[in-house]
């Protein structure tokens, strides 16, 4: 978290506490709604089964090991091109990817 208070993000009747860079507080809160929100927010209208098999694979391995993968795992494993992630999230792996698994605000990984 870059400082500075929690504030409320609120998108299509979503509304829940983020960082200061838009990351989830409490991550146990997620649902799919939430990362749908997250991305219509960010000018995604629709998350396909592509962003969901990216998104789910980085819930799965964050619930597993309390952490992101990093990028290379992320690709190998969901056999999406780094180039394609930044395609499917513009915002990088990090701040769109992670944030819409509702994982927290990545240390260098992802």
């Amino acid at each position: 978290m870059t400082g500075g208070a929690p504030r409320l993000f609120q998108h299509g009747g979503v509304r829940v506490t983020v960082d200061p860079d838009g990351f989830m507080l409490h991550p146990d809160d997620w649902t799919p709604v939430i990362a749908a929100a997250f991305a219509a927010a960010d000018g995604l209208p629709e998350l396909t089964a592509e962003h969901w098999r990216v998104v789910n694979y980085l819930r799965d391995y964050w619930l597993r090991l309390d952490r992101a993968p990093m990028v290379r795992l992320l690709c190998q494993e969901t056999g999406c091109s780094l180039s394609r992630i930044y395609e499917l999230f513009p915002n990088g792996p990090a701040h769109g990817a992670c944030k819409y698994a509702g994982l927290p605000r990545p240390d260098g990984c992802v």
